[in-house]
């Protein structure tokens, strides 16, 4: 299909999407677990996305080169072939978008595997793509755990892998993939730092913090969960932000009113519980939540709900502020000079994120320039638009998704050389 062919049958699937929003996102969430306010937004970012790339679909192009005598170059930019989407199980439908759409626009083919914990939206995603003439074979899910991803990582005919996941998963992909020299996007975990100097819009900078820790019931690899803020308004910051904390209704993830979900399974529930458990034993201090929480619908009583938890009295050699929690944890750590932050805020492998807040626009830029992340927020946090490069330093993986660059990850160049006289031989 021409690149125009592919953006028609793209813009078709994102409306199909829109259509049926409201009956994916319910979907989503008995798949997840994350309120259907948080699903909507996510059905959403998915067509968006889909829509994006469709745009790029038609531009893909090359360069032409003069040469002397006459001669010529060019260059074009070509699909890869089959490329493989490994996703995670906290944005199910929208990861399979990240990763199909720009797969798709370049004209390649994806074989993309859920994880077994959200099996059911990828297939409706597949199912949507068929629905709007993308034609058979170019979108397939396969159904798996570790084995299944073992296969598809050593597979002679795939030529690109894209996982979202855990560092330690990420590690082996990477080495099975170089088996067969295959390219590979890692989105991997993050332990990312919140900067919040004394001059900031307090109100702004709770709303922030809040939604840099407690999005789909802290599940999120770019939460902000190193929460810096300058030690002069530590007071006024905890007991904004713990009210705020305590307000959050937890509960049927179906119902409008609902702001925080279960989550994923009991196994992490009680790894998230242990996590805060340490904490207490390291010194920390729970301000509000840390404890299952049981709704009081009858049908919710086993779910795998608890209260978003607020830390205080933390410092950074504490198991709590050195590794991924993925639930709602936040970790309250005073700060008193720049310097002293940004050394703090870069002392960890990960380098996903990071976010300050302050009024000062010039320190703003200087922090975030000496930040080592991949996606920084300057007074705001965890808004990923489509239009923009998302994706991580350091252990934390390297490719991105989102953006135009994103097209140089699904797509390779043929350089080639025209002459058009005689062979200038050395011989």
């Amino acid at each position: 299909m021409a690149g125009m062919e592919r953006a028609r049958v793209m813009l078709e699937a994102a409306r199909i999407i829109r259509e049926r929003r409201d009956e994916i996102a319910k979907v989503e969430v008995i798949n997840n677990g994350k309120s259907i306010t948080e699903a909507r937004v996510d059905i959403d970012v998915a067509w968006q996305c889909i829509e994006y790339y469709a745009g790029m679909a038609g531009t893909l192009a090359g360069q032409h080169v003069q040469l002397p005598g006459g001669a010529f170059a060019y260059t074009r930019r070509e699909p890869l072939g089959v490329c493989v989407g490994i996703g995670a199980w906290n944005y199910p439908f929208q990861i399979a978008a990240w990763k199909s759409a720009p797969a798709l626009a370049c004209g390649n083919a994806m074989v993309f595997k859920p994880s077994p914990m959200t099996p059911v939206t990828a297939v409706m995603l597949a199912e949507i793509y068929a629905e709007a003439g993308v034609p058979e074979g170019l979108f397939n899910v396969v159904q798996g755990a570790a084995e299944t991803g073992t296969l598809l990582c050593h597979h002679p005919l795939v030529a690109k892998v894209s996982f979202t996941g855990s560092v330690p998963t990420g590690k082996k992909i990477m080495e099975m993939s170089a088996k067969g020299v295959k390219p590979v996007t890692l989105e991997l975990g993050g332990k990312s730092p919140l900067i919040i100097f004394k001059d900031s819009d307090m109100e702004n900078a709770v709303k922030g913090a809040l939604m840099a820790n407690f999005l789909s019931q802290g599940e999120v690899c770019c939460n902000g969960t190193r929460v810096f803020v300058q030690r002069e308004i530590v007071p006024q910051f905890l007991e904004e932000v713990v009210k705020r904390t305590k307000a959050i209704p937890v509960g049927d993830p179906l119902l409008d009113g609902t702001r925080m979900g279960a989550l994923i399974s009991r196994p992490h529930l009680d790894r998230v519980l242990g996590f805060i458990a340490q904490a207490k034993k390291e010194g920390a201090r729970v301000l509000c939540g840390g404890e299952s929480f049981v709704p009081t619908d009858p049908k919710l009583k086993g779910g795998y709900f608890m209260s978003p938890c607020v830390l205080d009295n933390c410092n950074d050699d504490m198991t709590c502020v050195k590794e991924e929690i993925f639930g709602p944890v936040m970790s309250v750590l005073p700060f008193d000079t720049e310097e002293e932050v940004l050394r703090r805020a870069n002392d960890t492998s990960f380098g996903l994120a990071a976010g300050v807040f302050t009024r000062d626009i010039s320190r703003a830029h200087r922090v975030v320039e000496n930040l080592q992340a991949g996606t920084c927020f300057i007074n705001n946090y965890n808004i990923s638009p489509v239009e923009v490069p998302f994706g991580g330093y350091k252990m934390s993986g390297f490719g991105r998704e989102n953006g135009q660059v994103t097209i140089e990850y699904y797509s390779q160049l043929k350089t080639v050389v025209v002459e058009m006289g005689d062979v200038d031989s050395l011989f």
